[in-house]
């Protein structure tokens, strides 16, 4: 076999005969063949500690999962200026694990972007919940989070029996609650609830940006960057702004 044989049958290669079939080539007199040999058993080594980094992120699910069925959820948006909160509930499969799912904030755009279709794919069921600035205005951002993510949990199907939170409890839920701190970093249910919520909202600010340019949401989606808050000065507030977030900002 030449170089691109062996490159073309190591990548169609499952995981777990990957080590296998590497074997007769790491030996092979062609410096060429033992360097492609080499290239798949490092990725095979860092598929082994992906497995493991999950098997770590799947310890509240493994402790919670005779309650029956759990779900993750978190939310995005709590902080900006603009536009709404989004709060996403995810089920996992258990019997097979989806690689990379981490905290939303350690991903790259793209990466998250990538997830958020696997996940959506994969996942036993996603619910996605959203309370607009005017329900953030209302009622004030804690209540308008609580009522996105009581939103995003009543869409699943089958209902969950125990819900994993970053940190917060939920009001006015009857389903057993796990209030886990950094639950995002902890617990592979939340990371993927966390992208999914992350996405969500980011794509929407997106889409907001087509209609006011001016104000740059598809750069800084919302948050008080000085971009942001240099526009509203200059522009003032437009139908997307939470008002009980600018008021110190406008009143300066």
């Amino acid at each position: 076999m030449n170089i691109k044989e062996i490159e073309e049958l190591l990548s169609n290669t499952p995981y777990q005969e990957l080590h296998a079939a590497c074997a007769p080539f790491l030996t092979d007199e062609r410096a060429g063949v033992r360097k492609v040999a080499e290239k798949y058993e490092k990725k095979l080594e860092a598929y082994r500690k992906e497995l493991e980094r999950l098997d770590r992120m799947m310890l509240y699910e493994r402790k919670y999962q005779d309650l029956g069925i759990i779900c993750g959820i978190d939310e995005a948006g709590r902080g900006p200026l603009a536009g709404p909160v989004v709060a996403a509930a995810v089920i996992l499969p258990k019997d097979h694990p989806i690689l990379y799912v981490n905290d939303s904030k350690q991903l790259s755009e793209k990466k998250r972007e990538e997830l958020y279709d696997v996940i959506m794919r994969e996942a036993i069921s996603v619910g996605v919940g959203m309370a607009s600035e005017k329900v953030i205005d209302d009622i004030n951002i804690l209540q308008a989070t609580y009522q996105a993510m009581r939103d995003a949990i009543g869409q699943l199907d089958p209902k969950p029996s125990c819900t994993l939170n970053d940190a917060v409890r939920i009001p006015g839920i009857e389903i057993h609650q796990v209030q886990i701190i950094k639950g995002d970093a902890k617990s592979a249910s939340i990371a993927a609830a966390s992208i999914i919520a992350k996405v969500t909202r980011d794509r929407l600010m997106r889409e907001y940006d087509k209609l006011y340019p001016e104000y740059g949401f598809s750069g800084h989606k919302g948050y008080g960057s000085q971009l942001h808050i240099d526009a509203l000065r200059k522009y003032g507030p437009c139908p997307i702004h939470r008002a009980s977030f600018i008021k110190g900002i406008l009143n300066e």
